[in-house]
């Protein structure tokens, strides 16, 4: 076998291969011997087929098995002994002239191809002993704590019918029965009766809330509407519709006095339990929020010390991906790059610039996660999925067999549990201190922090 490179620039490499004919005869011939026990032909006893007669039956297919096997074993060994660590899979460029092909795979000739690959460069790990990290913490304050309840009572708030002959207006809770049809034609999913809309919640398709201001109950009216563009039905999405509506009731909202009958009706003992509650659950939502600013900051740390160049492949991949989105959601919302002050061009830059990054963080922390052997358990992972599955009550079989017979979709569970190992594994090593901030400073959202997020 003769190995020669003849690409190398930066982190792309090319390989010449050229293995003799005889060398793929003799594996090819092994491989026939194997299968002289295994194979049944007319006319031959049991292991007693001739090996030459096996060859002119089964001769094209062991050899292409074979060069394919060969292929697979000589890359890994070009790659093992060079110590490359492939960014993506090789490209492999094999004789493609018929000619070429039937000699091939005749054991005529010898097998000679390509392989092109762009490998991860070496990464030098920071001392994380170095790195300081402020962790914001805010205390949950009885203020806060009241407002939370107060959401929750608007929430559960109470509605009475209107008199007669009132209109509704925007806050109200409209009883409707409608019938949607797109070109005339009534859609799957398109009726319903004694469905219950608060006006300016925004539950329904954008538009058709705003539409039923001043309907009055007994009337109907034709509300005309279009799908999103990102709408979850392919067949509706952006398509226009018309809605035949009619109002049957309509109700005000009332005032809920907070005390302990209103915690009963949340299934609590009292409003101390129910204050509790707020509580323990703003707690946590501040301390989720504080999780994702000291990750931030670390991811910005581990950014601003380890800078090396990126496989353009994976950049160009990941940068795909971001722009299709954005793409999407632009025209789903239909706003332009003016509206963002900006062009497409500046705009593809900057995206180009976080796709840099994601990929150079994602390299880092495998890079921490393998040398320190960190590794996410089938339990972790199994736990994550019951989590999604409780999150869409009366589908939890539908989600626990999506992610059952999905690798890619376990994969997606498995990548976030590994970052957050990682994460930590930094932050034990690194120097934290904590800062009192309010609630504003904690939740601030300005576009350095998003920029920081990606």
């Amino acid at each position: 076998m003769q190995v020669t490179e003849t690409l190398a620039e930066g982190l792309k490499h090319e390989f010449k291969v050229s293995v003799p004919a005889s060398d793929l005869d003799a594996k090819a011939d092994a491989k026939l011997v194997d299968l002289k026990d295994k194979v049944k032909l007319n006319g031959f006893r049991p292991g007693k087929v001739p090996v030459s007669h096996l060859k002119k039956v089964y001769g094209r297919s062991v050899m292409a098995e074979t060069i394919d096997q060969t292929i697979r074993d000589t890359n890994t060994q070009i790659f093992t002994d060079r110590g490359f660590r492939l960014a993506t899979e090789p490209k492999i460029t094999l004789p493609t002239e018929q000619k070429e092909v039937e000699e091939l795979l005749a054991g005529k000739s010898d097998l000679t191809y390509t392989v092109a690959i762009e490998v991860v460069p070496t990464i030098q790990l920071a001392d994380f002993k170095t790195f300081s990290v402020e962790k914001p913490v805010v205390e949950v304050t009885d203020a806060e704590v009241d407002e939370a309840i107060k959401r929750i009572a608007d929430q559960n708030r109470p509605y009475a019918a209107k008199a007669e002959g009132a209109k509704a207006e925007t806050g109200d809770r409209v009883t409707i029965n409608f019938k949607g049809t797109i070109d005339g034609t009534p859609f799957d999913g398109g009726t319903g009766e004694g469905i219950q809309v608060v006006i300016g919640a925004g539950q329904f398709i954008p538009g058709f809330e705003e539409q039923l201001v001043g309907v009055g109950a007994g009337e109907t009216r034709t509300l005309k509407v279009s799908f999103p563009k990102n709408y979850a039905s392919e067949k509706l999405a952006g398509q226009p519709a018309e809605f035949e509506t009619t109002a049957t009731l309509i109700e005000a909202p009332g005032e809920t006095e907070i005390n302990d009958e209103f915690a009963k009706t949340l299934g609590l003992e009292s409003l101390d339990k129910l204050k509790e509650a707020a509580r323990e659950r703003l707690v946590a939502e501040f301390a989720g929020a504080t999780r994702q600013r000291v990750k931030r900051a670390l991811l910005d740390r581990l950014d601003d010390s380890h800078k090396f160049e990126a496989p353009p492949s994976l950049i160009e991949e990941e940068f795909n991906l971001m722009w299709n989105s954005i793409k999407a959601e632009m025209e789903s919302s239909g706003k332009t790059f003016a509206d963002e002050n900006t062009t497409e061009e500046a705009a593809k830059e900057e995206y180009r610039k976080i796709a840099d990054r994601r990929v150079r963080l994602g390299l880092v922390l495998s890079e921490i996660g393998e040398k320190n052997k960190i590794t996410v358990t089938d339990d972790e992972v199994s736990r994550a999925v019951i989590e999604r599955a409780r999150s869409m009550p009366g589908r939890e079989k539908e989600v626990w067999d999506y992610y059952r017979n999905n690798a890619n979709a376990l994969a997606q569970l498995r990548a976030p549990i590994y970052e957050d190992k990682v994460v930590d594994f930094i932050l034990e090593l690194a120097n934290v201190s904590e800062k009192k901030v309010s609630r504003e400073d904690l939740f601030k959202d300005d576009e350095a922090d998003e920029k920081s997020a990606a």
